[in-house]
C-alpha cells in the first residue's frame, strides 16, 4: 500500500477512535429513491452496483434503488453533483480531479466517500498474435481508450502521455465502452483497447471464449505515471489464472470508492455504509471483488473525506 494510503488509513482510524461512541441508537432508516450510478455493462461496476442496489431495496423496504448504467467514473461524479444519482462508483484518480475542480471537471464537485471498495487494474487487451508488446507499440494503431466520461479514458490518455504518445495524433482513438471494445477487437475493427476494472471483467472473459487475446505488460509506464500524477497509481500484477494467461502481467492499480454528495443526510449515509458490510455475502454473489471489502481499509478514502454518517457506522461497529 503506498505511503499516502497508509497515512490515510492511520488518520481516518485515529479520527474514528478519538470521536468515541456517539450512542447505540440506530438512526432512522431512509425512504424514497436512492439511485445507484454504476458503469459500462459487462464491467465490474455494473455487476457490483446492481447487486448493491438490489441489497438496498431488500434491506430498506421504504427505498427504491434504480440502477443507472453509465459511462463510468467521470459520468458518475457529474451525476452525483447534479443530483441525478445518490450513490456512485468511481476511481480515486477521477474523484481527486473532481474535488479539486480539475479537468475534465469545470468546478469542484461536492462528493465524499462511504468506503474504499477494491482496486481497479488497468488492462490493455490485444489479440494474442499482435505485435504490440508495450505502450509505444500502439503508435499508428486503432485503439479504444474507453467510453466517453469514463475513468478508463482518463487513465488511458495519461498512460499514452507518459509513453510519449498523443491520443489525438499518434493513435487512431476510439471511445468505446468495454463491451463494444471487446466486440470491435473480435471483429478486427480495432487493434487494442484499454480497460480499467476489477478482476475478472466479464466482457474480457466472454471475449476469450471466441478470440485469443492477451494483456500487454505496463511495467514500463508505472513509475512515470506515479511521478506525474501521484501515489494513487501503484504497480501490481494481473495473476495468470484470471484470464488463463501463461504468466502474470505487470500493470497499474487504482482504488475504487463508493461516493455520495457531501450534503446527503447522515442517517442515509449511515445505512448505505452499514448495508455494504452486512450484505457482503450477497454482494460477493454479484461479483467476487466484493470479497475485498474490509472495514479496516474501507476508511482509506484519500483524497476524499468520509461522510459523517459513514464515520458513525465505522465508529460504532468497531470491535
Amino acid at each position: 500500500m503506498p505511503v499516502a494510503r497508509l497515512l490515510a488509513v492511520a488518520v481516518a482510524l485515529t479520527m474514528v477512535l478519538l470521536t468515541g461512541c456517539a450512542g447505540s441508537d440506530e438512526p432512522p432508516r431512509p425512504a424514497g429513491e436512492i439511485s445507484v450510478a454504476t458503469g459500462n455493462r459487462g464491467g465490474v461496476y455494473a455487476a457490483y452496483g446492481a447487486g448493491y442496489a438490489e441489497l438496498v431495496e431488500r434491506r430498506l423496504p421504504g427505498v427504491t434503488a434504480p440502477v443507472l448504467y453509465t459511462g463510468g467514473s467521470v459520468d458518475n461524479l457529474r451525476r452525483v453533483a447534479a443530483g441525478e444519482a445518490e450513490v456512485a462508483f468511481t476511481l480515486a484518480d477521477s474523484a481527486a480531479d473532481a474535488v479539486e475542480g480539475l479537468a475534465p471537471f469545470s468546478r469542484p464537485v461536492p462528493v465524499v466517500a462511504l468506503a474504499a471498495l477494491y482496486d481497479n487494474y488497468v488492462q490493455l487487451v490485444v489479440p494474442s498474435d499482435s505485435p504490440v508488446r508495450n505502450v509505444t507499440d500502439l503508435r499508428g494503431r486503432r485503439v479504444s481508450l474507453g467510453a466517453v466520461d469514463s475513468g478508463t479514458a482518463v487513465i488511458a490518455e495519461r498512460i499514452l502521455g507518459v509513453a510519449g504518445l498523443s491520443p489525438d495524433s499518434d493513435v487512431a482513438a476510439e471511445r468505446l465502452d468495454v463491451r463494444d471494445s471487446a466486440s470491435a477487437l473480435a471483429d478486427g475493427r480495432i487493434d487494442a483497447f484499454f480497460w480499467s476494472g476489477g478482476l475478472p471483467t466479464a466482457a474480457i472473459t466472454e471475449l476469450r471464449r471466441t478470440t485469443p487475446v492477451r494483456l500487454v505488460d505496463l511495467g514500463d509506464v508505472v513509475g512515470a505515471l506515479a511521478r506525474s500524477y501521484g501515489e494513487l497509481y501503484t504497480e501490481t500484477t494481473v495473476p495468470a489464472v484470471v484470464y488463463g494467461a501463461r504468466s502474470a502481467v505487470t500493470t497499474v492499480s487504482v482504488p475504487n470508492f463508493l461516493v455520495v454528495r457531501s450534503d446527503m443526510p447522515d442517517a442515509e449515509a449511515y445505512w448505505l455504509t452499514r448495508l455494504l458490510f452486512e450484505g457482503q455475502r450477497e454482494l460477493i454473489r454479484a461479483h467476487p471483488e466484493a470479497r475485498r471489502l474490509d472495514r479496516r481499509t474501507a476508511i482509506a478514502t484519500y483524497p476524499l473525506d468520509l461522510h459523517p454518517g459513514a464515520e458513525r457506522w465505522y465508529r460504532e461497529s468497531r470491535p
